[in-house]
């Protein structure tokens, strides 16, 4: 990890770039699809006097080719929140030079469930946001696609499972 480059999709705040930066990352990039989350980010580039080193943008990574190649590509609890999974592991796939990082929930029957019916609450609430469990299969076979391989998969708790993929 020493000197690599981190491109964070979905970061919120940009807390996983701003701990890998502290383990000796060199630079990271943050893509969120929100700008509710870029007052609180600056105020913690600012307050750990790496701001020199982070690039901020509000962006669908899917949809900006100004998004260039980084070493390491972190997707934290974002493939869950996007409904084309294979548009997305692509874009991240492409741009990942060494390894891809992501966590998502796990393939579980009574997930899918609960899930359905957040979705549909969503609806009835006039939110045009839904949640997704998109299978595992699915999820490696959009990165083994743009080069990469299964490094390693782990599941934490009843919920989330985690991946790292390699080029």
């Amino acid at each position: 990890m020493r000197d690599a480059t981190v491109l964070d999709i979905g970061g919120g705040v940009g807390a996983i770039g701003l701990e890998l930066l502290e383990a000796g990352a060199a630079r990271a990039t943050n893509v969120e699809l929100s700008s509710g989350y870029e007052e609180a980010a600056a105020g913690l580039l600012e307050e750990r006097g790496v701001a020199d080193r982070v690039d901020r943008r509000v962006a669908d990574v899917v949809a900006d080719d100004a998004i260039g190649e980084h070493d390491v590509v972190v997707m934290h609890r974002v493939v869950c929140c996007y409904p084309d999974v294979d548009a997305l592991v692509g874009a991240a796939s492409d741009r990942t030079g060494r390894r891809l990082v992501l966590t998502y929930p796990q393939e579980r029957g009574w997930l899918r469930a609960g899930l359905y019916a957040v979705n549909l609450y969503l609806r009835i609430r006039g939110c045009g946001f839904r949640t997704y469990v998109h299978s595992f299969a699915r999820i490696a076979g959009a990165a083994e696609a743009h080069g990469l391989h299964v490094e390693r998969r782990v599941k934490h708790g009843l919920v989330w499972e985690s991946a790292s993929l390699v080029r």
